[in-house]
């Protein structure tokens, strides 16, 4: 257990101040603990709900049911209310082409660039054994078993062209290189070291059309 140690100066080990702290100030630092959120940001935040009540109930509504509404698909694993995910149901989408993707939020990405007439394959991460993420933390053996038991023509991989997404992409590619099916990866647009999540929908467009087979 993490014990939070607190020095004569009314500060933790982080050198937060926690005495008197109250309710705003325990707004804002949890706000800022969010992606993107710096301790600004958070406090803009924090003050524009205090302005606005109805604003605060709804969102503390919708927080507070989040976990019982939302789930992972039991197919791509997205983030979804109805299992299987509205894409993984739909019978107008090929379902041969599976997309593999990173995270759920890039799965959004894609789909708002339109591009894509698949399906898809949330992995849950890269393989980055620095930061503690192996194997055995992503969804390879689920894809596996959706290659064995579907008729599966191509997987394109929508990975960052990071060192984690290259090393993920080449595991991948390795360990399924056993069956009959077609591995590309998005090509042009997408710079070293970028992020999915970023990309414009154009530029994510032309990586689609100029995806490379692997």
């Amino acid at each position: 257990m993490n014990v939070i140690r607190h020095d004569v100066r009314g500060q933790n080990a982080n050198g937060q101040n926690v005495r008197g702290q109250n309710a705003l100030d325990r707004l804002i630092t949890l706000f800022s603990r969010l992606p993107g959120i710096g301790k600004k940001s958070a406090g803009r935040i924090v003050y524009h709900l205090l302005d606005n009540h109805a604003l605060t109930q709804a969102l503390a509504k919708e927080l507070s049911g989040l976990h019982q509404a939302i789930r992972r698909c039991s197919i791509c694993g997205c983030f979804t209310e109805a299992d299987p995910c509205l894409v993984c149901s739909d019978p107008a989408r090929d379902h041969s082409i599976i997309c593999v993707v990173e995270q759920a939020q890039d799965m959004r990405t894609i789909e708002d660039s339109r591009e894509f007439p698949g399906v898809y394959h949330v992995l849950g991460g890269l393989i980055a054994p620095l930061e503690g993420v192996s194997l055995a933390n992503l969804t390879i053996d689920k894809l596996i078993e959706r290659l064995r038991s579907n008729n599966i023509k191509e997987l394109i991989l929508a990975l960052n062209p990071t060192v984690e997404g290259d090393t993920t992409a080449l595991y991948l590619q390795k360990t399924l290189k056993s069956f009959n099916v077609e591995i590309s990866r998005l090509a042009s647009g997408m710079p070293v070291g970028g992020n999915i999540e970023y990309i414009d929908k154009l530029t994510l467009s032309r990586s689609f059309r100029g995806r490379v087979k692997i």
